[in-house]
């Protein structure tokens, strides 16, 4: 029943004539349905395939840095290194694309740098050799800073994507606060 089904649909949807589509004996009717077996596996390969070739294109698409000239960062990136690094001297100034953020970098000669946010907003100072100036610093982590570990100095500040904070002091102790400027971590 089935077999007559397939072969009346086969008929009517490429218009043959009934003579033709007359099948006498199951070999025939086995290697027409073979043939639409190894015609899907066919295709589920080649799609298979294109997915792959996809997925390879997208990720070296993704990570894409690229140097950039100063003044094509954002005007507030700009701004904030005039203001908290004029005596440095820029050694490179890079734009990282991922497949939806952008990110700008500002390395320094003296192997400090700053990453920003699409929007020019820092994200992270690293002073590597040297303090983070303390413009940068919030208030409150300055004044516990100064409190609880006099005589250190802050190399690392980094913004945490939930509102908090994250310091690398000189003397190698990581410190991480809220965003109401409570420490919640120690490090070392």
């Amino acid at each position: 029943m089935k077999k007559n089904r397939f072969l009346w649909i086969f008929r009517i949807h490429f218009k043959i004539a009934p003579e033709l589509c007359h099948i006498k004996n199951d070999e025939t009717s086995k290697k027409i349905e073979s043939i639409t077996i190894k015609s899907k596996k066919k295709m589920k390969k080649i799609v298979a395939l294109f997915v792959c070739l996809l997925a390879v294109s997208l990720s070296v698409r993704a990570d894409d840095d690229r140097p950039i000239q100063f003044e094509q960062l954002p005007s507030k990136a700009q701004a904030f290194v005039k203001e908290h690094f004029p005596q440095e001297k820029v050694a490179l100034a890079k734009m990282e694309k991922d497949f939806f953020d952008k990110k700008y970098e500002v390395i320094f000669a003296n192997s400090s740098k700053v990453e920003f946010l699409k929007d020019g907003n820092w994200k992270e100072v690293d002073c590597k050799y040297s303090s983070v100036p303390e413009a940068v610093l919030p208030n409150a982590i300055n004044q516990y800073v100064k409190t609880n570990y006099a005589g250190q100095k802050v190399l690392k500040i980094e913004k945490e994507d939930r509102g908090g904070y994250e310091i690398k002091l000189s003397g190698g102790l990581e410190l991480g606060f809220d965003k109401r400027f409570q420490l919640i971590d120690i490090d070392n």
